[in-house]
């Protein structure tokens, strides 16, 4: 998890947000896929820094299916977003 905390951090910038949500959240469960809500500043949002954050990610760990949502920081979460943040646990 660190791995993916530090790779927002350079592609989002340090205030980004990072949670964890889906099949990853339940040990019991454990998925072959991770999910990611990932809340960053306005300037930060968009295809370039998202790109960013994958490849930065896959140069960290194995490759495999990543799924990101990203939202803006400051604004309501759209309502997908909103949905899974309710079980989504925050990478420290």
């Amino acid at each position: 998890m660190q791995a993916i905390k530090a790779a927002a951090v350079e592609a989002f910038g340090a205030s980004a947000v990072v949670r964890l949500f889906g099949s990853r959240v339940d040990d019991a469960k454990r998925g072959g896929d991770i999910d990611l809500l990932i809340e960053a500043p306005a300037d930060r949002i968009g295809i370039v820094h998202e790109s960013r954050f994958l490849s930065d990610l896959f140069r960290r760990i194995d490759e495999r299916k990543v799924d990101v949502v990203l939202t803006q920081q400051g604004q309501p979460l759209p309502p997908f977003a909103a949905m899974v943040a309710q079980h989504a646990v925050p990478l420290p």
